[in-house]
């Protein structure tokens, strides 16, 4: 018989730590006012498994930490990643819904961090745009053709799923 606490806190730290390898690979678009974090497309696995809600929040603060980020994006990134990972993980009965809540998440409150923490210039509606635009490409797009990919695997990858 496994383990469900080890078992839990081991994908959790896969699923982080493949967030954090994620945002290194592609820090040119991971970091901007014009951005797309396709680590962010890991917010579509609380479809498959509680683990990633810590998972992915996680990965988003040691990210934010390495890369020497403002105090302000340490704190409420990673909290726009947790409410959109929580989210998704309570509309998983419909996987069509489940990259809504990190989008959501994202662009209502990382225009704030990009304005307030950063100093960017820009309108927070047109910041509002422009995060919205790279959540849509990394969890709507991405992450959904992540979701059907691991979907047919979901029973070999993910075993702690409730």
């Amino acid at each position: 018989m496994r383990n469900k606490k080890v078992l839990f806190m081991t994908e959790a730290a896969i699923i982080a730590a493949i967030y954090v390898v994620l945002v290194f690979a592609f820090a040119p678009i991971s970091f901007s006012a014009i951005q797309a974090r396709i680590a962010e497309a890991l917010t579509i696995l609380p479809f498959f498994t509680p683990a990633a809600i810590p998972g992915v929040t996680i990965g988003c603060l040691l990210s934010n930490l390495l890369t020497g980020a403002d105090i302000l994006d340490v704190i409420f990134g990673p909290m726009a990643t947790l409410l959109g990972a929580i989210g998704s993980y309570l509309l998983r009965k419909n996987k069509f819904l489940v990259p809504l809540p990190p989008i959501i998440a994202n662009t209502l409150i990382v225009p704030w961090i990009l304005r307030y923490a950063y100093g960017v210039p820009d309108a927070i509606p047109f910041l509002m745009l422009t995060v919205g635009i790279g959540e849509v490409i990394a969890c709507g797009i991405l992450g959904m053709i992540l979701l059907f990919a691991l979907d047919k695997y979901k029973h070999i990858i993910f075993h702690y799923n409730k």
